[in-house]
Parts: structure tokens; sequence; C-alpha cells
């Protein structure tokens, strides 16, 4: 611990806090324009009965523990890394017989009036493991060894997540692949993946067998165009006919495994009307209540992005003022207030108020990526990158969701979402980077 406050200031990026402070407000500003309705404005701050005095509530819970943070030693973040990751699983684990069900996810705890979304904190924990494993001072992360324990320590919570029917939280998780690059995980990982995701959408978008031709002409061509290589070397050879059997079986096999067993039909459906497509569910294995429930799912998902677009738009160049837009006053939009907060934006403040939201978590970026490269601890510098791509990951994906490029999988937006669980998570993963930032001339192991 500290002894006085001027230590705690002492180093602290206060532009970074500055971002955080307009971030935060903007968001809960933006959740009371969505939600009040017409009670006395004091009264609804003071009562914590409204959504947006508990996110007030949830912003003077984030600041405490922001101080506290400011106000611990450096060490204490490397020596509990492995001990909060456990804790982090075990969390994860007890989600299973202690869940409760909150509009189709099971991967809530709630207790005395509080709930916790043990997923979300995770990211947290992950981010600390994984920068001191790769922080290590015996670790050549060039091995493939390496290489596994680091995914795993990734993969093995993300898997838990999915099983929680979390499937957007947690492809949050492989954000974190971009920081096992950044340390040293070959560029062929990163190149492989691509391709996969690539192959994915080729999946939905052409016909299994057309698609199987195209692969298989593709591979006759290189095995053509490369024969004097082969000559030489025949691996080559082996190479390529291996790479067309795993492109085959995932298109073939692994997608549609994938696709019927482990997301749910609503899921597969916003996917495919994301890149055009309709798709036709076989409901002969299904309940009565399970069909009702896809298709509910269904309507509620094109509802969602529709309202969203038409919110957006609404707000034109300059926008219609805070509290003056129909679309998020009145309820049009559902999930305005968290998953879809963006439209708020959108519809009061136009696309002027778009852009600046967007240039500040640029700017929010860019500034911890220069804070990552003045790091000389590697853990500090992992850490940082770990922040950078989750947020990144997560701004992305949630105003790709409200403008109907990428299929809504519920992410939230970084500081400006309501919810408690996400705003302590991503305060607390902010002011862990500035705490170390702050000593950032200190080699942390």
């Amino acid at each position: 611990m500290k002894n006085n406050s001027f230590d705690m200031s002492k180093g602290v990026d206060w532009t970074l806090v500055g971002v955080y402070l307009v971030l935060v407000l903007t968001g809960i500003a933006s959740i009371f324009a969505t939600t009040y309705r017409d009670e006395n404005i004091i009264t609804g701050f003071l009562s914590f009965k409204t959504d947006y005095s508990r996110q007030l509530l949830y912003f003077f819970l984030s600041a405490v523990l922001a101080v506290f943070i400011l106000l611990m030693d450096s060490k204490f973040f490397t020596a509990t890394s492995n001990i909060l990751y456990f804790a982090g699983l075990i969390l994860l684990i007890l989600v299973f017989p202690f869940h409760t069900d909150v509009k189709g996810t099971k991967s809530i705890i709630r207790f005395s009036g509080f709930q916790l979304q043990p997923a979300e904190l995770c990211k947290v924990f992950v981010n600390l493991a994984l920068a001191k494993y790769l922080s290590s001072t015996d670790l050549n992360f060039r091995k493939l060894r390496s290489q596994l324990v680091a995914a795993c320590l990734v993969l093995v919570p993300a898997v838990l997540t999915i099983l929680q029917s979390e499937t957007g939280l947690a492809l949050v998780y492989f954000s974190f692949f971009l920081v096992m690059y950044r340390e040293g995980l070959p560029s062929a990982v990163l190149v492989i993946g691509f391709s996969i995701a690539m192959l994915v959408v080729m999946t939905l978008l052409i016909d299994q067998n057309v698609l199987a031709i195209i692969l298989s002409l593709g591979a006759i061509g290189f095995i053509y165009g490369l024969q004097r290589l082969i000559k030489r070397n025949k691996s080559v050879l082996v190479l390529i006919i291996s790479i067309w059997a795993i492109a085959v079986g995932i298109q073939r096999f692994a997608v549609p495994y994938f696709f019927n067993n482990v997301l749910k039909p609503y899921q597969v459906q916003r996917i495919y009307a994301t890149v055009g497509k309709d798709f036709q569910v076989d409901t002969e294995s299904m309940s009565e209540e399970d069909i009702k429930k896809m298709e509910d799912k269904k309507k509620a998902g094109n509802y969602n992005v529709k309202q969203s677009k038409i919110a957006i738009g609404s707000g034109g160049f300059w926008g219609k003022g805070l509290m003056k837009g129909t679309q998020t006053r009145y309820d049009f939009v559902p999930e305005q207030r968290t998953d879809f907060i963006f439209c708020t934006i959108g519809e009061g403040f136009g696309f002027v108020g778009s852009i600046a939201l967007l240039g500040l978590y640029l700017f929010m970026l860019f500034r911890i990526i220069h804070m990552a490269e003045r790091q000389r601890s590697v853990f500090s510098r992992t850490y940082a990158y770990g922040v950078a791509s989750v947020f990144f990951f997560h701004v992305f994906i949630n105003v790709g969701m409200t403008i109907g490029i990428i299929p809504v999988i519920g992410i939230t937006l970084p500081f400006m979402s309501y919810g408690g669980t996400s705003l302590i998570t991503f305060s607390i993963l902010l002011f862990i980077l500035i705490r170390l930032d702050a000593d950032r001339q200190m080699v942390l192991r």
C-alpha cells in the first residue's frame, strides 16, 4: 500500500483518466435520456431505483475501486495473477449450479439483489494470468508447448463461457491472441485463423458441393503451378493435399456440426441474416416451446437491428438533441440502454456525435498502445496490449451490431452500456493499467 495521496497520484496518466470520466458520464447521460419518465430528477437519482441512478451508483463503486487500485503496490498484481485466475475459473464453474436465467443467458449469479456475471470479470483475471505467463524469465514463446499453454489460459474460460450460452462474451477472449502475436506468436497462426474465418463465411454463402469443387480446383492449381518445387521437395505436395483435406473437412463437417450442435437456432439465423441469407431450421426434433422461443428471438433480433438503424439514421448530421429522439425516447429500440446504447448517441447527436464518440475510443486505444510501448516490464506491456485488445473487440463488435454489419451477440459498449458488472470490470481493467504505467520504471515479473 502507498502511504500518502502524493504517491497515489505520482505518474498517473490523467489524460486517460479524463477520457474514462467523459465516457462514463456520457453513458449515464445516455441511459438517463432513454429511461427518464417525468419523475423528479433529484429523487430519481437519489432513489437508486431507476436505471440511471443505479448506473451512477455503479460508477461510484467503480471510482472507489479505482482509488483502491491506485493506492496498491504494482507488485500485488504480479503476485496474485495466478490465484485470481483460478478464483475466476471457480466462479465460472459455480455459475452452472447457481445461475439465474436472465433473457436466455445462464451466465449470471444473483444474490441479495445484486447480479454478477463471472464471464465479464474473468477478462481481468485472464489478462493478468496471461501477462504473468508471458513475462516468465525462462519462457521461450517460440516453442509450441509455450504457445499451447498460453492458448489454454485463454480457451478454458472461453469454453466455460460458451457453455453458459454467452457466445458473444466468449468471442472477446479470442482478442488475447493479438497479445500473443505481439509477444512472438507466429504470424502464420493469425493467417490460419483468418483463413478459417473466411472459409466459414464462404461455407454460409456458397453451396457445400460447389465450394468443395472450388477448393479442389484451387489445390490442383497450386500443384500445377508449383510442380517444379514439388519435384525437388515432395513435402510441398503433402502440405497442399493436407491443407485441401482440412479445408474440405471444415466446410463439410466442422461448420455444420458447430452450427447444428453448438450454436442456438436463433444465433444461426442471425448469422445467416447478417450475410444476407435465410436459414431454415429443422424443427421436427424441437418442442413447440423451443420453436416459439426461436421464432420470438428471430423476430426480436431482426426488429432490434431494424429499429437501431432507423434511430441512428434519424439523427441525421447534427442529431435531434439529448432526450429529443423519438426512437430511443419511446422504447422503439429494445435493449437501448445496454447493447444498443450507441443508438442514443446516433439519434441524439447525429453523425457528428457518433464520430466524436468513436474518435474518443480511438484516442483511448492509441493512448493505451503508446503506454504499452513505454513499459520496461514485459508484464506491464503485455497487460496493456490485453486491455487494448479487449476494448477494441467490444467497441468494434458493439457498433457493428447496432448498424447491422455484425450479428447481434450481446456485447456491451465499454463504459457506456448499463450494467454494474460491465462498468466495474472495464474500470478495473483500465485502472490496473494506469497503476502499472505509473510504476513503469519498475521491472515487474
